[in-house]
């Protein structure tokens, strides 16, 4: 067998073996983090939040989970200090949320259970303004919607 002959060989397994992300093996332990999760959420209403890129958690392991975990019917970008994407999952209450910066370099990815991602809720004292401002517009207008700017 020449150089050449051995060569050849060693390239291909090499260029696969890039082509194939790592996979740290924590894809299954966090899919169990996620299913005690949800059992907490259905038994008590105890939301939890799973800071994925505060562990060892290689590329293999996110293509793996997001692919067990499918994609939802619902997204929602809420632009924040950069763009903030929020994904729903094919399991309902599993939503996939990834917090960039405004030059688009990812922050933080989390998986959050919960009926609705807390960043889509309004604040308490929001609502409170939210009943001020609408009953300032009904006196100020009389019903009719102001102009859109």
């Amino acid at each position: 067998m020449s150089d050449l002959d051995r060569i050849i060989p060693e390239t291909r397994a090499a260029k696969n073996c890039a082509r194939s992300p790592r996979d740290f093996g924590n894809a299954l332990p966090v899919l169990n983090e996620i299913r005690h999760a949800l059992e907490r959420l259905v038994e008590t209403g105890e939301e939890t939040r799973i800071d994925l890129s505060g562990m060892p958690f290689g590329p293999g392991d996110l293509d793996r989970l997001t692919a067990w975990l499918g994609k939802g019917e619902v997204t929602a970008t809420v632009e924040a200090l950069g763009p903030t994407q929020i994904q729903e999952t094919a399991i309902p209450g599993v939503w996939l949320v990834d917090y960039r910066s405004g030059e688009g370099q990812r922050l933080t990815l989390h998986l959050e259970i919960a009926p609705v991602p807390e960043l889509l809720r309004p604040q308490p004292r929001d609502l409170a303004e939210a009943l001020t401002l609408l009953d300032a517009r009904l006196e100020e207008d009389q019903g009719t919607p102001p102009e859109s700017s």
